[in-house]
């Protein structure tokens, strides 16, 4: 469980990522119409979705009665989070554009 805090921690509040996720706001009008749009939002979606639940399961871990509910949200993030990166990289990898 601890693990899976970490990795939704590392995601989210590393600096790779976070210039990351700005640099795929500065740059996401330079593929516009492009292939590649959709891989750009598909990485702001990710970082923003995987934020918000992380911030969830933050505010649940401080109502003490609650804990296991933050770390199985926790878990929950760290999974699909990887999962979106692994099928990012393979559809980039492929030239193939991401589905919503």
């Amino acid at each position: 469980i601890i693990g899976a805090a970490s990795i939704v921690g590392a995601f989210l509040f590393s600096v790779p990522s976070i210039i990351a996720v700005v640099l795929n706001y500065v740059r996401r009008g330079d593929v516009r119409g492009t292939w590649l749009e959709s891989h750009f939002s598909w990485q702001i979606r990710t970082f923003w979705f995987a934020m918000l639940w992380a911030v969830i399961g933050g505010i649940l871990i401080v109502t003490i009665i609650l804990i296991p509910v933050s770390f199985a949200i926790w878990a929950a993030v760290a999974i699909w989070v990887i999962y979106r990166v692994i099928r990012g990289w393979m559809n980039l990898r492929d030239g193939l554009p991401m589905s919503a």
